[in-house]
């Protein structure tokens, strides 16, 4: 009983660490500086304005988001990025504009004026996606009041939003690997190393606490890996089958990366617990899934491919002239570094790059924990069925890359956060690789926060700060460009430094009490096999 309350005090104490440091990167990160954040927003905006879902290539961006991006100074460089452009302005050379003359988002600048003509630069290609995020989104601003604000306050209420999404991540993963561990002795500690996974791939908090459909899909994908862990040790109830199938259809009606999805569904079903039980049972939920994942999401694809003749549209112009492409080897080397470095840290909009060492050394730790699981015997099959989402990820990555790359000679849509949605497997994957003891589980876990605390020290380095400065200078120019006071932000870091203390002191508390109650239990073991023999006559 007592390491089951320790358990959950540990992983609520998890669970919050990740929280407050997905909090961190929502204000620390510049406006609109993640990966296609000005088009995101713009896509909530308009549905939360009553503009609708145009066609592809047909939605435009708004007044409110190119006033909001020329104020956040976005086509200026952060001052530590891979390649700064001798003649483009420095970010730390822009004074921030003073808080009361900002934007304010409203009914007249919130969708694009009638008769604006589409180009590359006023195209919005977020709606080549379904729209539930941005109709999840609209609806959040709605709820909260910040439809009509400051655009940076609706930037960071986006922000905030996405940070809840992130929420059930860690939760899940820990989920996932204690279902497939059982009653087995380390069950709970694999489950609260997978919940602190999340934290070993800085990017993931970078992106998932920026403004992207990618947050939804992710946790989609989240809820997927822990029922087919349920499937895998023998769930074949309907009700697991319903809820695959309503969390793939959420995925579907979110973003394409959720397909890739299915096949691990597919061969948890076919290698569920209890083979010797007849196929059609198997079957029959497999039916249910798709069912009820068409219903709720699948559709959309269907109808993209009747109304537009392809399943995946493509939202904006060709941005390049075709140029003979450079091999395969190019290309090999290419899409492998790109897709590695911004899977583990290419922050900001992929300008701020961790060293290589950084990278190639976590793709080593994934690829090694992931060997470690597939050759235990007791979870080969389970972590084999849950790689095949992030490697049908990665696939899918690699097969678009090379279709665009073959027509146009560019590489294009190279990147790490498209595997998210498989960040729930992974996590679970590793802890079935380590099987760590109870000991070992705080100094997991305080690996995980120092992996955290440097990546953003490393971000804030980058973003806001210049040579020959201060890193006081530095933090009153995040104090400058952030939408909160200087008293805010110093809580938001105030909170994760106590969030972190809480869940180092949980693990500590539950791995003492492991080690407390399995002693008791050894020391009573022998006393209670004395008492048995003695009166039996049987010799000991």
């Amino acid at each position: 009983m007592r390491e089951a309350a320790g358990y959950r005090i540990a992983l609520a104490a998890i669970t919050l660490l990740v929280v407050t440091v997905a909090d961190c990167w929502a204000v620390l990160t510049p406006a609109f500086r993640a990966p296609d954040e000005p088009q995101h927003v713009n896509s909530v905006l308009r549905l939360a304005y009553g503009g609708g879902w145009p066609a592809p290539g047909e939605a435009l961006m708004s007044p409110a988001i190119d006033g909001a991006r020329r104020q956040a100074a976005l086509e200026s460089d952060l001052p530590w990025p891979h390649g700064n452009r001798r003649d483009v302005v420095q970010y730390t050379d822009v004074a921030p504009v003073p808080d009361d003359e900002r934007l304010v988002v409203n009914a007249d600048n919130a969708l694009p004026a009638p008769g604006t003509g589409a180009s590359l630069d006023t195209v919005d290609q977020m709606t080549q996606h379904p729209p539930l995020y941005y109709a999840a989104a609209a609806a959040w601003l709605r709820v909260t009041g910040t439809a009509d604000a400051r655009w940076d306050h609706v930037l960071l209420s986006l922000r905030l939003f996405d940070v809840l999404l992130f929420v059930p991540l860690p939760l899940l993963a820990a989920a996932a690997a204690r279902t497939l561990l059982g009653d087995r002795a380390e069950a709970r500690p694999a489950g609260l190393v997978a919940a602190a996974a999340v934290l070993f791939v800085p990017m993931s908090a970078h992106i998932l606490s920026a403004v992207t459909n990618d947050a939804l899909v992710t946790v989609s994908g989240a809820v997927v890996t822990w029922l087919v862990a349920r499937v895998l040790t023998g769930d074949l109830r309907w009700r697991t089958a319903a809820g695959l199938g309503v969390a793939l259809g959420i995925g579907l009606l979110t973003k394409v990366m959720a397909a890739f999805a299915v096949p691990m569904v597919v061969v948890a079903y076919v290698l569920a617990a209890g083979l010797r039980r007849p196929w059609w049972p198997r079957v029959s939920r497999l039916l249910v899934v798709g069912t009820v994942a068409f219903a709720a999401g699948g559709w959309w694809w269907l109808r993209n491919l009747l109304v537009l003749g392809v399943v995946q549209p493509v939202g904006i112009p060709e941005r390049w002239e075709p140029v003979p492409n450079a091999g395969l080897g190019h290309f090999v080397t290419t899409v492998v570094t790109a897709v590695t470095r911004s899977f583990v840290g290419d922050f900001g909009w992929l300008e701020l790059r961790v060293p290589p060492a950084v990278y190639w050394s976590g793709a080593a730790v994934v690829a090694a924990v992931s060997v470690a699981a597939l050759v235990r015997r007791d979870s080969r099959r389970p972590a084999g069925v849950l790689l095949l989402l992030p490697a049908a990820l990665w696939c899918s990555v690699v097969a678009n890359a090379w279709r665009h790359y073959v027509e146009t000679g560019w590489i294009t849509a190279v990147q790490g956060r498209y595997l998210f949605a498989g960040l729930a497997a992974l996590a679970a994957v590793a802890a079935l690789g380590i099987r760590p003891r109870a000991a070992t589980v705080p100094w997991i876990v305080a690996g995980a926060g120092a992996v955290a605390a440097a990546a953003l020290l490393f971000a804030f380095r980058g973003m806001y700060w210049a040579s020959q400065e201060s890193a006081f200078d530095a933090a009153a120019r995040l104090a400058g460009w952030s939408p909160l006071s200087s008293g805010q932000l110093v809580a938001v870091g105030a909170l994760t430094c106590v969030a972190g203390a809480a869940a180092g002191g949980a693990c500590v508390r539950f791995a003492v009490v492991v080690s407390t109650s399995r002693a008791v239990t050894m020391t009573a073991a022998p006393a209670s096999a004395a008492s048995t023999t003695d009166g039996t006559g049987a010799s000991v």
